[in-house]
Order: structure tokens, then sequence, then C-alpha cells
């Protein structure tokens, strides 16, 4: 519930901040000058620049959540196998992130078009501090589950 908050927060500054880009864009561009048309067209395409980049980060959040629900929903969660214990904090040490890791790695190895893989290898690269690394990881899964309820649905 955390990590959905600081992404509502998050998107309400951009949200504020935007606006105000936006109403001093309009207002550049409306001002006759052309230097200053100029700017304002770029100050818009900013905004609409972020807002994409913002969306997509917020529909990757969701998708993730969705894919961790059905995980857990067929028994593959614990994420964690057996024996791995974490900090007070919640964090791995960083050797058994590793190790962890090197799991994760190869069982999408060894099935590579399975999108479970795919979303705990983005986990394990959550653990080892690599956030784009996992966010690429999770856009691989969410095309794969994807990919995998297209295929359901078509066979009917």
């Amino acid at each position: 519930m955390t990590s959905r908050l600081g992404a509502l927060f998050t998107v309400a500054v951009m949200v504020m901040v935007s606006s105000a880009m936006a109403v001093t864009g309009v207002s550049l561009l409306a001002s006759g000058d052309l230097v200053q048309a100029g700017v304002g067209v770029g100050v818009l395409l900013l905004v609409v620049v972020g807002a994409v980049l913002v969306a997509g980060e917020v529909r990757l959040g969701a998708d993730s959540e969705r894919l961790a629900r059905r995980l857990a929903e067929e028994g593959g969660l614990p994420y964690d196998p057996e024996g791995v214990t974490r900090r007070a904090s919640g964090r791995l040490d960083k050797e058994v992130a590793d190790e962890l890791f090197a799991v994760r790695r190869a069982q999408v190895e060894a099935a590579p078009e399975d999108w479970r893989t795919w979303w705990r290898l983005a986990a394990a690269y959550g653990e080892a501090r690599d956030p784009r690394r996992g966010r690429r990881a999770m856009r691989k899964a969410v095309a794969l589950a994807r990919a995998e309820g297209e295929g359901e649905g078509s066979g009917r």
C-alpha cells in the first residue's frame, strides 16, 4: 500500500507541475512573439512527453500488481525460496540477493516464454537494486502474460 500511496503522490505532483507548465506554455504561445511562441511549444511538448512517460510507468505498476495477484492465486508466492531470510527492513543481504538473482536468471533461461519466470526475475532485479533492468524484465513479463491471454482467448 505504501508504494501505491507514493505513486499517487508522485502523479499528483506531476499533474500540478504539468498544469503550471501548460498554462505557461499556452501564455507563451499566445504572446505573439515568435521566439516566445517557440518556447511555449517546447514547454507544451515537455508536458505531453512527461504525461506519456508517467502513464506508462503507472500502467506497468498496475500490470505488475495484477500479475502478482495472479501468481499468488496460482500458488506461485511467496516469492522467496525456502531458507531465505530477510532483514527486519525487508531487504536481503547483498550476497543472498545475488544468489537469488542467479537462481531467477537460470529459471528465465530454462523457460524464456513463461511470464512467471520473468516476473520473478524482475523482482530479483529489485532486490539487487537494479530498477532499470527490473522494469525491462517486468515489461517482458507483462507482454508474455498478454500473449498467453490472447492465445487462450483465440482457442475458443
